[in-house]
């Protein structure tokens, strides 16, 4: 039995995390400040004997004892992060640096949900975890693109600094039971309404594609990717694909 800590746990992803990770006998210390979060995602995992739950906002330090962490905090949709971007900025750097001093301090590994978002408005498609990206750091989604992108600086320099074994995920379209129904992404848009007997919306010409995938397939493909080896090393995986890349260190 593992004591996993899970960051976001409120959430659409964290909340299936945990009730996977309770399932597999692990105690699971969930953290979230319910900011996008729903009270209700977590209500059934109350009754394990193994769950707990803080409430509390990661940009503050949390002092706790923990043998892996999961950090998905941060919101995800735009309609929530732009809502106050300052804190969205702050969840992914602030809190990603409390986060690693934790893992630092535990000499435990530490996954960071990261996005496709780190890539920004990509002229490559699709993106090999190779492409680096064109991106716009003033624009009014910066503050969650240019959030992660600094979060993922902090876990590489963690890693080549102080040898902290981590593990990066950059997430692609998921979707899935728990979903808000009004986050604006487009599996919950099409469903809504369709639901209410609308026309479907289609933006610009209708030739874009997405890389959908279902949250049971990302959270395999999450567990899994924690789940290799003891050794500190560095691996970004991109979901729809389950590969790992180590990235050179300069």
């Amino acid at each position: 039995m593992k004591r996993i800590l899970v960051t976001g746990d409120a959430g659409f992803l964290g909340s299936h995390l945990c009730k996977r990770l309770l399932d597999d006998n692990n105690e699971v210390l969930c953290v979230d400040n319910f900011f996008t979060g729903r009270r209700q995602n977590i209500h059934e995992l109350l009754d394990y004997r193994n769950f707990e739950f803080m409430r509390h906002d990661i940009t503050l330090p949390l002092f706790v004892e923990v043998d892996e962490i999961y950090n998905l905090a941060c919101p995800a949709s735009p309609i929530h992060y732009q809502l106050d971007p300052v804190q969205t900025v702050k969840t992914s750097v602030l809190g990603v640096i409390n986060m690693l001093g934790l893992a630092k301090r535990l000499k435990v590994k530490i996954l960071q949900a990261s996005t496709s978002e780190i890539y920004g408005d990509p002229s490559l498609h699709p993106q090999p975890e190779s492409y680096w990206g064109n991106v716009n750091p003033i624009g009014p989604r910066a503050c969650y693109d240019e959030g992660k992108r600094c979060a993922e600086t902090l876990l590489f320099d963690y890693h080549r600094q102080h040898d902290i074994a981590i593990k990066v995920l950059r997430i692609f379209n998921t979707y899935g039971p728990n979903m808000q129904p009004n986050d604006g992404r487009v599996v919950s848009n099409f469903i809504l309404q369709a639901l209410n007997d609308q026309p479907l919306t289609i933006y610009g010409d209708g030739s874009q594609t997405r890389s959908f995938c279902y949250v049971d397939d990302l959270l395999e493909g999450m567990q899994r990717l924690m789940g290799t080896g003891l050794e500190s090393y560095s691996t970004c995986g991109i979901t729809n694909e389950f590969t790992e890349y180590t990235p050179p260190c300069d």
